[in-house]
């Protein structure tokens, strides 16, 4: 079967992880989006319908894989799914897999929102990154329309809300084998058969797992040293580091994380620096975001109301009483900053310590400390970056320069709520 992921309108609103990468990037659970959808269609090839500036971004990673490409979306019946969609693990409903195995034509629903859309050949014609939403919201009132589960995720928050239950589901899906070892001076609190340690993964003596609340999942070349208590259902992705750290319930880090002090209920996509003391909680981080030493996130407000959120000039009740920052790629935090629940860091953004709670929105591209809040130069801070991820051995590519370049265009036009003046 062939899909196609695309990127609606709606994708922004998951700003500002998506300012830099398709919204099926996104991790929940132990996979990325794109990867649940892959599993739950079988897919046997992916193509992607995203914003220009993305498209370099996916064809670098895979120069085989059909991004914005009429040619091959028209070419053969391809499944259009919607990348906020968390797919629930297979099997499908009875009437989805009956419609889509036949080449028939239907529209899988979840709630009030289109997770895909199967239509033939002929109506994909029109559809392209520009017009897709309206092709999405024709292809619904025409054809028939069966629930199929899951969830389409509108804002951040949401995927941090279905992380502690994805993990357990993907665990499940996946059918990780046993190890079958534990190392010396290893302790394991609830079911073996909820513990997943990958061989080449290091653990430490006095390290403790406990999975009495779901799977702990350590990946391959994790280091994970003493005195770091696991809590599942969480994940240590691929060559992640853990220092003295406390991973509560709900945690995934991505591959290539250095991480001390405590966790809880976070997502953090890679290449994250937070190797201090500090607590970050029911968080969202992107890429090569820097915490510092004694960094911490509220999550809960004093007077137990429901946390609000700035997001894209528009205030927004999340209707949760817990939900902490939500950081850009390379977003940083100097000694000691105190971000208060609910607050927005956009790519790029540095906060400095000012001795007082950071503003609640903070524009990408933008320094803010003691002095108030100014925009940066956009070539410095992609000379800073470079250096960040020369030493973890990776390069700025042309293609990532451009797509933060992108980024960085849509701030200068829209700087946000907070007034800028440049800096000196």
């Amino acid at each position: 079967m062939r899909i196609c992921i695309y990127d609606d309108r709606r994708a922004a609103d998951l700003g500002p992880l998506t300012a830099t990468r398709p919204a099926s990037d996104l991790l929940c659970g132990l996979t990325t989006l794109a990867d649940k959808q892959t599993r739950y269609f079988r897919a046997e090839s992916v193509g992607y319908l995203v914003r220009p500036e993305l498209a370099p971004l996916l064809k670098a990673r895979d120069p085989n894989t059909p991004v914005n490409d009429p040619g091959w979306l028209r070419a053969a019946p391809t499944v259009l799914v919607n990348s906020r969609w968390v797919a629930p693990p297979p099997p499908f409903p009875g009437p989805v897999y009956r419609d889509l195995f036949s080449g028939g034509t239907v529209v899988g629903i979840c709630g009030a929102e289109v997770a895909f859309a199967s239509v033939g050949t002929q109506p994909l014609q029109a559809a392209s990154p520009a017009t897709i939403d309206d092709c999405v919201a024709d292809w619904s009132q025409a054809l028939p329309g069966v629930e199929v589960g899951g969830h389409v995720v509108r804002r951040p928050w949401e995927l941090v809300d279905l992380n502690a239950a994805q993990i357990a589901a993907d665990f499940a899906a996946c059918e990780p084998s046993a190890t079958g070892f534990h190392p010396a001076g290893f302790a394991l609190v609830g079911p073996a058969d909820r513990l997943f340690l990958h061989p080449t993964a290091r653990i430490d003596p006095m390290v403790v797992a406990d999975t009495t609340g779901g799977p702990v999942w350590i990946g391959p070349g994790a280091l994970v040293t003493a005195f770091t208590r696991l809590e599942g259902p969480c994940v240590v992705g691929a060559h992640s580091q853990l220092f003295g750290a406390k991973l509560k319930a709900g945690t995934t880090l991505g591959p290539h994380c250095r991480v001390g002090g405590e966790v809880e209920s976070s997502i953090v996509l890679g290449y994250a620096n937070k190797y201090h003391d500090g607590f970050l909680g029911h968080s969202y981080v992107g890429e090569w975001v820097n915490l510092a030493a004694a960094t911490g996130t509220a999550d809960l407000r004093c007077d137990y109301r429901p946390v609000t959120v700035k997001l894209n000039g528009e205030v927004i009740d999340t209707g949760r009483l817990k939900v902490g920052s939500i950081f850009g790629d390379h977003a940083r935090t100097g000694l000691g900053v105190l971000l208060d629940a609910g607050t927005v860091v956009g790519p790029f953004a540095a906060v400095l310590p000012s001795g007082r709670l950071a503003p609640r929105c903070i524009p990408g591209f933008a320094r803010t400390g003691p002095d108030g809040t100014v925009a940066m130069d956009v070539d410095g801070l992609f000379a800073a970056a470079e250096r960040a991820m020369k030493r973890r051995g990776k390069e700025l590519t042309a293609e990532l320069r451009a797509a933060y370049a992108a980024a960085a265009g849509r701030v200068a036009e829209e700087p946000g709520t907070l007034p800028l003046r440049r800096a000196a």
